[in-house]
């Protein structure tokens, strides 16, 4: 496992910016990652520089303890390996102190083929709001026309931009099916008016990536080469009905359900509502996220039901920001078998209306209408993705 993951990370673009040399990274899967002045413009005056303090939070010092400086427009030219399908970048942030930087006067912009994925932006800042040293923004960009992807860095007025890492990785068909939109469902649950939502053109940004259930699966045992962080669903639960967290004891494959989707260890746990069933017909179990206001989010609910063996023993209802996604989910009569992972796409607009406006919310109720056995939900793992506006132009909130 370990040599195909370092095979299919060699194929993709991982730069450790700053660095004057290539630098394996024994930590994870033995990355090496490579210098990025290849990738600069001619006469770039951009800066290489090293962190004065390492965090003891740090996954490694790579590719954290060096960081390029931009007091000036700069442009990388990254050759896609791919321009048809959709590319995965993440930018790595370590707004630590740097010789002759004060990293709080950091204020800047990036923009990546027209499309601005960060505005005025402040790595101070969200390293703050998140209580952390370090954080990776991660997207999802819609395939291109041209061959070389443009990431340009540009420094707010009197101030300086920084990176510390890119990753450049091509994307298998993680998004090949248009989601539904929520609230489209007619009455009567008639779903033939459901609206899908195409999203083939849209560039995304992963919000949140939730192991809903189990504990943080780290990069290194994602699927399909792709490095990405799941973490635990706990301090997103809201209200006191958080449910009961279970481990499946029965084998899981994927039975059609491509392996690159998510790893098999996100749908061997899993959280319901346990068995107190006058409870369960009363409460939802839900979920809480802050969002930026004014786009779309996509959310991708994954499951994998190791417990029903027959259509009609666990049903309930989806829920987004009070509009129902989806109505009576019968994870059995969808597969026709169990322990079989699955999942669906749904999205929903967030306006700035009222003080609510930043929230998003996901909530899954048992429903008595098909008179199922038992009155519970089931979910495995939850992803979030805030889409590109209507211009296709913007993907960048706020500071927090």
């Amino acid at each position: 496992m370990r040599d195909s993951l370092i095979s299919i990370r060699s194929d993709n673009l991982i730069s450790d910016c700053g660095s004057s040399n290539n630098v394996k990274d024994e930590s994870d899967d033995g990355t090496t990652w490579q210098p990025d002045t290849s990738y600069l413009g001619v006469g770039d005056k951009s800066t290489s520089v090293k962190a004065e303090i390492q965090d003891p939070s740090l996954p490694s010092d790579i590719p954290y303890m060096t960081a390029r400086i931009f007091q000036s427009q700069s442009t990388y030219q990254f050759p896609l390996q791919n321009s048809t399908s959709r590319t995965l970048l993440r930018l790595h942030f370590y707004p630590s102190s740097y010789p002759n930087f004060n990293i709080s006067d950091s204020y800047f912009s990036v923009v990546v083929g027209g499309v601005t994925l960060l505005n005025n932006f402040s790595a101070s800042l969200a390293a703050e709001a998140l209580s952390q040293a370090y954080f990776i923004k991660e997207y999802y960009l819609a395939p291109s026309q041209f061959p070389t992807l443009h990431l340009t860095f540009k420094p707010s007025d009197k101030s300086f931009a920084f990176i510390n890492g890119i990753e450049l990785i091509s994307m298998p068909p993680l998004f090949d099916t248009d989601p539904t939109l929520a609230g489209s469902i007619g009455p009567g649950d008639d779903f033939d008016t459901a609206v899908a939502i195409p999203i083939q053109s849209n560039n995304m940004e992963t919000m949140f990536r939730l192991n809903v259930g189990g504990q943080y699966i780290a990069p290194t045992n994602d699927s399909g080469g792709l490095m990405r962080s799941w973490y635990d669903d706990s301090l997103y639960i809201y209200g006191a009905a958080d449910g009961v967290a279970v481990q499946a004891n029965t084998t899981i494959r994927y039975k059609g359900l491509p392996s690159y989707i998510a790893p098999l260890d996100l749908y061997s746990t899993y959280r319901s509502m346990g068995p107190f069933v006058d409870v369960n017909k009363n409460s939802n179990l839900s979920w809480l996220f802050h969002v930026d206001p004014n786009f779309m989010y996509l959310v991708r609910f994954h499951w994998c039901d190791c417990e029903m063996t027959k259509p009609n023993q666990r049903v309930f209802d989806i829920f987004i920001n009070n509009k129902i996604a989806a109505s009576q989910v019968d994870l059995y009569a969808w597969t026709g078998s169990i322990a079989t992972p699955t999942i669906r796409d749904y999205v929903v607009q967030v306006k700035n209306m009222t003080d609510d406006s930043q929230q998003l919310w996901v909530a899954l109720h048992p429903t008595d209408k098909t008179k199922a056995e038992f009155a519970d939900v089931l979910l495995n793992g939850l992803e979030i993705f805030k889409l590109s506006d209507n211009a296709n132009s913007n993907l960048a909130g706020p500071n927090r």
